[in-house]
C-alpha cells in the first residue's frame, strides 16, 4: 500500500484526474479513447492526464493489454491518504481541500444516482442509507470503529459473485461534528 505524499497529492488534486482515476477504479483498465468517450473529453487531454497520474504512481500501463498504438492503464495497487500530514503546508493544504471537496461531491453523486434509479424492491430493501448521530467517541475510538468496519467490508471484497449479484459501493463517512 502506497502512502500519498505532498507531491503526489498535488498531482492528483484536479477534478478531471480524479474522474479518470475513479472511472478506472470502478470499471477496470481503460485506454485514453475509452475514457475520453466515457468522460466526454478529448483523447489528447485524457492522455496527458493519464501520463501525469502515472508519473505520480496512481496508474501504470497494463502490459497484458493493447498494442504499441493502444495503451491500457490500470491502478497498480491501493493508496492511503492521511490528511493530518498536510495541514501545516498551505500549498498542499489547498490541494487537499480540492481533493476532499471533489471526493465528497462524487460520494454525493453516487448516492443521488442510486436514489434516482429504479431498483427492484429486493435491492431497495437490502440497500441502506443510514446515519448514527448519538455516538460520543475519542479519536482513538473513531479510528478503531473505522478499522473494524473496514475489516468487515474486506471480508466481502473479492468474494465470488453469486447468481443475481450486482456491483455494490459501500461509502462510509465518519467524522466529528461541532455541537
Amino acid at each position: 500500500m502506497r502512502r500519498i505524499d505532498a507531491r503526489s497529492l498535488r498531482g492528483l488534486a484536479h477534478p478531471l484526474r480524479m474522474r479518470i482515476l475513479e472511472a478506472i477504479e470502478l470499471d477496470g483498465p481503460a485506454t485514453s479513447s475509452t475514457l475520453a468517450t466515457r468522460l466526454g473529453e478529448n483523447t489528447g487531454t485524457i492522455s496527458w492526464h493519464l501520463r501525469l497520474l502515472a508519473e505520480h504512481g496512481y496508474l501504470e500501463e497494463d502490459p497484458d493489454r493493447g498494442t504499441k498504438r493502444e495503451r491500457w492503464w490500470r491502478i497498480p495497487g491501493p493508496t492511503v491518504l492521511d490528511p493530518s500530514e498536510f495541514l501545516d503546508d498551505p500549498e498542499t493544504r489547498r490541494a487537499l481541500d480540492v481533493y476532499l471537496r471533489d471526493l465528497v461531491e462524487r460520494y454525493y453523486d453516487r448516492v443521488r444516482a442510486y436514489v434516482d434509479e429504479d431498483w427492484p424492491a429486493e435491492w431497495q430493501q437490502a440497500a441502506g442509507l443510514s446515519d448514527w448521530r448519538d455516538l460520543r467517541l475519542t479519536p482513538e475510538q473513531l479510528h478503531s470503529l473505522n478499522e473494524e468496519l473496514g475489516a468487515v467490508i474486506e471480508r466481502y471484497t473479492g468474494a465470488e459473485a453469486a447468481d443475481g449479484a450486482e456491483r455494490v459501493i459501500v461509502q462510509l463517512q465518519s467524522f466529528p461534528r461541532r455541537s
